[in-house]
């Protein structure tokens, strides 16, 4: 987005593309990715992205990538970082990407933009396909619309996390779903499709062992706190939390609430008794002031998560939507063991993405 949480909550900006998207929602054993299995498309691939079939070139050669992170880290695991003719907000994800994907692959992209793109930025780039989200800050929200884009020949690739339901709220398929056919429709618009497969068996193979390991007879209950100050910005149920924080055998304090992203009070963080408290770290409000927050806030002060500071910090890159998200699912497992909320396992996280 790049989603400074104070912007978003006031003036979240529209990227509205000519979306596109892929087939990826139906496929072998039920995971979602079948899509991925097709041969790369010269000339280009036709897909379903946000309920809308679109071509878009196939391979992408010169795409533009924004958010914070997360939307980088798929093209990077596809192995398409050649294929990026400029990326914008990168140093929020910029450190989690290092430690995953390599420096020298990160320090070597074309940087667009430090943070929100313009319509002018995008075309000075001369990208085939720009491939953000909606409301991922855009700063001129209506130049962004699929005809201002489609005007100067832009295809663009939209955050299945981040389509919009009829009423406006985000989120139209679980999130591991949505992450999966992300990967698909990606690998076919870059020309990776196999790559695409690959990683997809990676985070099921991953999925399956942190679904197996030794389970709370009772989940954990894990509020995941982006920020705060009048409210609390946090995830429901179409988020990629959601996914992560199940996947860890806990349970979303905010699972009930159908959006992605999104607002409530601090009483319900209250009312939810939380047993641990996730945070999404990024530039705007630190780790440390969410923390004095927490601890001075005479209603949160003293839940037991606070008193005994039952905390795990990971960048935004591994809460939205991403590939990264499976390595926050094993951070999370592992300090959930270690207050004692789950039992012990043979889990280790494969890159420790604490800051």
């Amino acid at each position: 987005m790049t989603r400074r949480r104070t912007v978003r909550t006031t003036a979240a900006l529209a990227l509205v593309a000519a979306v596109l998207a892929g087939c990826g929602t139906g496929g072998s054993g039920g995971t979602g990715h079948g899509a991925g299995s097709a041969a790369a498309e010269p000339g280009g691939a036709t897909v379903t992205n946000c309920d809308r079939e679109v071509a878009l070139p196939s391979p992408a050669e010169r795409m533009y990538v924004t958010g914070d992170g997360n939307l980088l880290s798929l093209v990077l695991a596809l192995g398409a970082e050649e294929q990026v003719a400029g990326v914008t907000g990168l140093d929020d994800g910029r450190e989690a990407l290092s430690t995953v994907y390599g420096q020298d692959v990160v320090e070597g992209l074309p940087v667009a933009s430090p943070d929100r793109p313009t319509l002018e930025n995008a075309i000075a780039h001369e990208p085939d396909v720009v491939v953000s989200g909606w409301s991922y800050g855009f700063s001129d929200e209506q130049n962004f619309t699929p005809g201002g884009l489609a005007e100067h020949g832009i295809g663009a690739y939209v955050l299945s996390e981040s389509c919009r339901q009829e009423g406006g709220a985000r989120g139209t398929m679980p999130p591991w779903e949505a992450l999966y056919a992300d990967l698909a429709n990606l690998g076919r618009i870059t020309g990776h499709p196999g790559r695409a497969d690959a990683v997809v068996e990676d985070i099921e193979e991953r999925r399956r062992a942190l679904e197996q390991a030794p389970q709370a007879q009772e989940p954990p209950t894990v509020f995941l706190f982006d920020s705060g100050t009048k409210e609390i910005f946090t995830s429901g149920s179409y988020g990629g939390p959601q996914a992560i924080i199940e996947t860890a055998g806990a349970r979303n304090a905010t699972g009930d609430v159908a959006d992605t992203w999104t607002e409530v009070s601090w009483e319900r963080l209250v009312t939810s008794q939380p047993d641990a408290i996730a945070f999404v770290d990024y530039p705007g409000q630190t780790f440390e002031q969410k923390v004095e927050v927490l601890e001075t806030n005479p209603a949160t002060k003293d839940l037991p998560a606070v008193e005994e500071e039952r905390y795990v910090n990971l960048p935004i890159a591994a809460w939205t939507s991403g590939p990264l998200n499976i390595d926050a699912a094993e951070q999370l497992r592992v300090t959930l063991e270690r207050h004692g909320l789950v039992p012990e396992s043979a889990i280790e996280p494969r890159h420790d993405l604490r800051p």
